[in-house]
């Protein structure tokens, strides 16, 4: 089992996990305990869960429906009146049993709630495993914008036993794969090199992958909790990935996160090209590999326009200036405010 320190708590990857979890459990005295999950996790995930950890058999479930459009405030009320219900104090536990809706979701209600409770991480996507669950960044959307409310509130710890993630279909595993491509690009040039030998999503959610993944970012967070500086490279794909991913959910539209951020680099990459921040040869490499497991995402007009809306009002943004995390050759970063509506519409155009 890796055992990572993040700034005030430690994160465990492995089979060993719930041991860990197990003696934390033990060590903490909480008065309740509260398990937040989806329909998914509820069946797949939960059992697993209360045959490691006893003592979580006296845990309120509070199961909530599935998705990134129910990551909203009226959702919140109904976790914030469960937990008011059944008398949570501010000694409770929420545990987050789910992918990055519900680490999110959860994380936030705890944050809030009696001005703040503690939480624990426990993550079941390959997406939550190397990015939604670490970092401490929680939120739910807000009229379409994504993360637009939210906190910053480390979790008590996170407990990462990839064994969950036998029952994910292979879409799902490239879900987080495409957040594992995105810290290579920005932070490590041998981890990229690494990545680009791998062929199927065994190999993509290997316990290795996944550690080397959450070390970088740790690493990253450990330096800049509150995004003032360096953890801005973490948005690299995000600007036009989110914009794309809120626009395709108000359409109905069948997109997953780390679909829209693989589209989203594709369409960065090709900005940073444009500002000379990356050689075409560069520019070549990351997108042939990420097409090359990737399906294109189709973009009408109406999609485009309000994409580009979306991308307006994107929370990275300083005063009128737009600001994106652009790869700095492989490996490196620069944060680039002033990026021109132009250059955008081209790279979506080309894409």
């Amino acid at each position: 089992m890796a055992t990572i320190k993040a700034n005030s708590y430690n994160i465990y990857i492995g089979d060993k996990s719930f041991d860990a979890l197990n003696t934390f459990l033990t060590k903490n005295k909480y008065s309740h305990y509260y398990i937040i999950c989806d329909e998914h996790t509820f069946e797949f995930c939960l059992p697993t869960l209360l045959f490691h950890a006893p003592l979580l058999n006296e845990a309120e479930i509070i199961e909530l429906e599935s998705g990134e459009d129910k990551k909203t405030l009226e959702t919140c009320l109904q976790v914030w009146g469960a937990l008011t219900d059944t008398g949570a104090d501010k000694k409770s536990l929420i545990i987050n049993l789910g992918g990055g809706v519900i680490s999110d979701l959860g994380g936030f209600v705890a944050s809030t709630f009696k001005r703040g409770i503690d939480c624990i991480n426990i993550p079941t996507t390959l997406l939550s495993m190397v990015d939604a669950s670490v970092g401490g960044k929680t939120g739910v959307d807000f009229e379409g914008i994504k993360n637009h409310i939210g906190t910053t509130a480390e979790p008590k710890g996170i407990f990462i036993n990839p064994t969950f993630l036998e029952t994910l279909s292979e879409r799902q595993i490239k879900n987080g794969f495409a957040e594992i491509i995105k810290i290579a690009l920005i932070a490590d040039s041998v981890f990229w090199k690494e990545l680009k030998k791998l062929k199927s999503t065994t190999e993509f959610s290997s316990e290795k992958i996944i550690t080397k993944a959450v070390e970088l970012k740790n690493t990253i967070v450990k330096k800049d909790l509150h995004e003032t500086n360096i953890r801005k490279s973490l948005n690299f794909g995000h600007n036009i990935g989110h914009a794309l991913e809120s626009a395709l959910i108000k359409q109905n539209k069948d997109v997953l996160h780390g679909e829209a951020i693989a589209a989203g680099m594709i369409m960065e990459t090709e900005i940073a090209q444009s500002l000379k921040r990356i050689s075409v040869k560069e520019q070549k490499e990351i997108t042939d590999y990420i097409r090359s497991i990737y399906k294109n995402i189709k973009i009408t007009k109406d999609t485009e326009s309000q994409l580009l809306q979306y991308i307006l009002h994107d929370k990275k943004n300083e005063g009128d200036d737009l600001c994106f995390a652009l790869p700095k050759g492989v490996g490196a970063y620069e944060l680039y405010c002033g990026v021109k509506l132009d250059l955008i519409k081209k790279a979506i155009s080309n894409y």
